[in-house]
C-alpha cells in the first residue's frame, strides 16, 4: 500500500503575484454572472487528494466550516489509514452535513507510459481496473462505514469507458470529471461535473490566470451549475484568502444554492416525482 501522496507542485501563477482580487471585486463578477444566469445556481465544491490531516487541510476543514459551506473530500484509499480517518472523525462527528467522503481512485499513481497521466486508463486490463476499484471501495468502506458516498472521482479528472462501467456494477453512483470530459458515463452513473480549476491553473500571465478563471465561472453560472475544484497541497496564504472571499461572496448570494455533491439529483429533471439523489443512494449501499 501507498502511504505516501504524490510529490506537491508550486501554487498557481495567480497566487504568487503580489495582488488579489479583493472581496469587492469579487463580488461584482459573481454579481455580474449571475444576471444572465438561470435562478437559482447551484454551487458546490469537491477537494482531491485527501488522506493526511496536514496543516493545509485543517485550514481547508476550518474554512469550509466558517462558511457552513458543503465540500466533497475525495479520498485516495491506499493513503487512507485508520489513524488518519481518526482524525478526520473528530471534523466529520461535528459538521456531518457538510462533508461528502467518496473515491478518489486507488493509490493516484499513473498507469500510461505515454500520453496523459491516467490510473484507470486504456494501457490496463479490465481485470487490473475491477481490481483496484473494489479494492478502493472496500478500504473505505470499511473506514468510514455509512459515512462513505458511492462517488467516483478518477485521478487527473479521467478515465477510461471499462472503468465507467465497472463503477456502476460494483455500486457507485456518480462519477466526478472535468466538464465535457468523455468517454461518457453509462446511464446508470450520474455524473457531477467540474467547471472551475481553483488552484492547478497553468496560466503564467496573471492576469490571463483571473481572466480565464472567472470566464469559467461566468461560463458555469449559464448552465444553472458550478463544481469547483481544489488542492490544497497547492495552495499558500494568498489561495486561502481568495477562497475565503469567495466563499463569503457565494453565502451571501440569495441566487446561489451551496449543495453538498452526494444531494445533487441523480435525475435531470428536477420536477421527476421519483427524483432522487446520491445520499440516499450511498445510505442503501451501506445498510
Amino acid at each position: 500500500m501507498n502511504l505516501r501522496p504524490k510529490p506537491v507542485q508550486p501554487p498557481a501563477a495567480i497566487y504568487q503575484a503580489n495582488r488579489l482580487p479583493s472581496a469587492f471585486e469579487i463580488a461584482e463578477r459573481i454579481d455580474a454572472a449571475l444576471t444572465t444566469a438561470p435562478q437559482p445556481v447551484t454551487v458546490y465544491f469537491r477537494a482531491d487528494d485527501i488522506a493526511i490531516p496536514e496543516p493545509t487541510m485543517h485550514r481547508l476543514l476550518e474554512t469550509f466550516s466558517a462558511h457552513r459551506m458543503p465540500l466533497a473530500l475525495a479520498l485516495v484509499p491506499a493513503w487512507l489509514t485508520p489513524s488518519r480517518w481518526a482524525v478526520f472523525q473528530r471534523w466529520d462527528a461535528d459538521h456531518p452535513d457538510l462533508w461528502c467522503w467518496h473515491t478518489h481512485g486507488w493509490r493516484h499513481v499513473n498507469h500510461e507510459a505515454v500520453g496523459r497521466k491516467s490510473e484507470f486508463g486504456p494501457s490496463r486490463s479490465q481485470a487490473e481496473i475491477l481490481d483496484d476499484l473494489k479494492r478502493g471501495m472496500t478500504r473505505l468502506h470499511s473506514l468510514l462505514g455509512d459515512r462513505f458516498s458511492p462517488i467516483f472521482t478518477p485521478p487527473w479528472n479521467r478515465c477510461s469507458a471499462e472503468t465507467l462501467e465497472r463503477l456502476s456494477s460494483i455500486g457507485y453512483r456518480a462519477v466526478s470529471r472535468d466538464i465535457g470530459a468523455a468517454p461518457a458515463p453509462p446511464p446508470s452513473l450520474v455524473e457531477i461535473p467540474i467547471h472551475v480549476d481553483l488552484h492547478t491553473r497553468k496560466e503564467r500571465s496573471v492576469p490571463d490566470g483571473w481572466k480565464a478563471l472567472f470566464l469559467q465561472i461566468e461560463n458555469a453560472f449559464q448552465r444553472g451549475a458550478c463544481g469547483f475544484m481544489i488542492h490544497h497541497q497547492r495552495m499558500n496564504e494568498n489561495a486561502f484568502r481568495f477562497l475565503d472571499d469567495l466563499l463569503g461572496v457565494l453565502r451571501a448570494q440569495p441566487s446561489v444554492r451551496p449543495a453538498a455533491m452526494d444531494t445533487l439529483p441523480t435525475r435531470s429533471s428536477p420536477s421527476a416525482s421519483h427524483q432522487n439523489d446520491v445520499r440516499s443512494s450511498s445510505t442503501r449501499l451501506c445498510s
